[in-house]
């Protein structure tokens, strides 16, 4: 497969997360130039960040528990690194060029992260979220 083609499905992969990250309840996921990533956030908090293009070195970041991040990186060495600008301990990059994890794998993986961090907000946000899912 050529490098274009590769790098076209990669850019379609980020769009495709960046879209599902967003519906879920009082999800966002967008573009802050500051910070030059793309970015998934529930009431203030991070519970993502996504490579802007798609490039061979393209990854997502996500929070997991640290049991199943040490899990991940040892079924999937050279995908699945310690979290890139995130604390190691409780954060995963995947790259994207690997289809070792399909599409819904990683968009699993982005609830997982997402519920991680909702269920650590206070209770009155977390019954507001679900009255909107």
């Amino acid at each position: 497969m050529s490098i274009v083609k590769r790098i076209s499905e990669i850019e379609q992969r980020i769009q495709s997360f960046m879209d599902y990250g967003g519906t879920l309840p009082g999800a966002k996921s967008y573009y802050p130039a500051d910070w030059d990533t793309n970015y998934f956030e529930v009431a203030g908090k991070m519970f993502g960040m996504l490579s802007v293009q798609g490039s061979l070195s393209a990854i997502i970041t996500l929070k997991n528990l640290p049991e199943k991040n040490e899990e991940l990186r040892e079924v999937y060495p050279g995908t699945v690194i310690p979290g890139y600008y995130a604390n190691t301990t409780h954060w995963n990059s995947i790259y994207l060029q690997t289809t070792v994890f399909s599409d819904e794998g990683i968009c699993q993986l982005i609830l997982d992260s997402y519920q991680l961090v909702v269920a650590k907000l206070p209770k009155k946000t977390q019954q507001a979220l679900l009255s909107k899912g």
